[in-house]
């Protein structure tokens, strides 16, 4: 599958990247101990096993110090690494390749990362009919990338952004007095295209969402027993079921046992680790 993302969003964190790692005066230690002619290929090689995403950004990074470099066998995003797995191989100006090293590093480990994460996860629930999925507790700046990086690991997608769907939150609810007039509010404003989710944090919140007309329901913190009862009372209603709060790794699968459609999990795109890859002389 391809992952890639529209180029001009991918081009636009790279510069900033590069732009932030240049600062005024460029590649000091490059320019002071480099020949402009001196030529190599470089290995890019993970030293740990994962999963794959970031590799449209590292490339880029590359591209945008030096566009004569070339870039070859490159691996995709989602593929299975293990510690050795030649990612891809970079060939040309050692100064452009050195340049662009570490920022290409940087993205592709965190972006792997979250790969190698959301991959656990999805790993965890196999077989229970739920389905794992990002919120947007994104790094700023980098939610394209990072979204891309839980589709690479098998993550279904939520929404990008405010624009993309109604979701009222507590705070919503508080404001509005309740969820039964926060639904009605938002039924009365939406069109036919705007999905409705409502944030609930008791089951008597639930039967309101429901009844006022909610297409998805977030169950917030709710333990597995009321994760179950909340499953029970949507049975056959066609309203979409997210579980969401403080889910691990140790506990995702019985929270999917529950019959949750949906499980949507802060620490994929916020607590990931980077995933340790290297550049080393071919």
């Amino acid at each position: 599958m391809n992952y890639d993302l529209p180029s001009h969003l991918v081009t636009d964190v790279v510069r900033r990247a590069l732009s932030e790692d240049l600062g005024g005066r460029g590649d000091l230690t490059s320019q002071a101990t480099l020949p402009v002619d001196l030529q190599a290929e470089y290995v890019l090689r993970a030293r740990a096993e994962g999963r794959l995403a970031g590799t449209q950004a590292a490339r880029c990074a590359f591209l945008e110090i030096d566009p004569a470099l070339a870039l070859d066998n490159w691996r995709a995003d989602g593929e299975a690494l293990a510690p050795g797995t030649v990612v891809g191989r970079v060939h040309g100006p050692v100064r452009g390749i050195l340049t662009a090293e570490r920022v290409a590093l940087n993205l592709l480990g965190r972006l792997s990362g979250i790969a190698t994460l959301t991959h656990r996860f999805v790993g965890a629930i196999d077989g229970t009919g739920a389905r794992i999925t990002h919120t947007r507790k994104t790094t700023p700046g980098l939610r394209a990338l990072e979204l891309a990086a839980v589709a690479a690991g098998g993550g279904a997608m939520h929404r990008f952004g405010l624009g993309d769907a109604i979701l009222i939150k507590d705070n919503h609810v508080a404001a509005c007095g309740g969820v039964a007039e926060a639904v009605r509010r938002a039924r009365e404003f939406a069109g036919h295209m705007t999905r409705i989710a409502v944030e609930v944090d008791r089951l008597d919140q639930l039967d309101a969402a429901l009844e006022a007309g909610a297409e998805s329901v977030l169950l917030d913190n709710f333990s597995l027993a009321d994760l179950e009862a909340a499953a029970a009372r949507a049975s056959g209603s066609g309203v979409t079921l997210e579980a969401s709060g403080n889910v691990t790794l140790e506990t995702v699968r019985p929270v999917a046992e529950t019959g949750v459609d949906v499980i949507s999990i802060g620490a994929l795109t916020h607590s990931a680790p980077n995933l340790d890859l290297g550049l080393d002389a071919g």
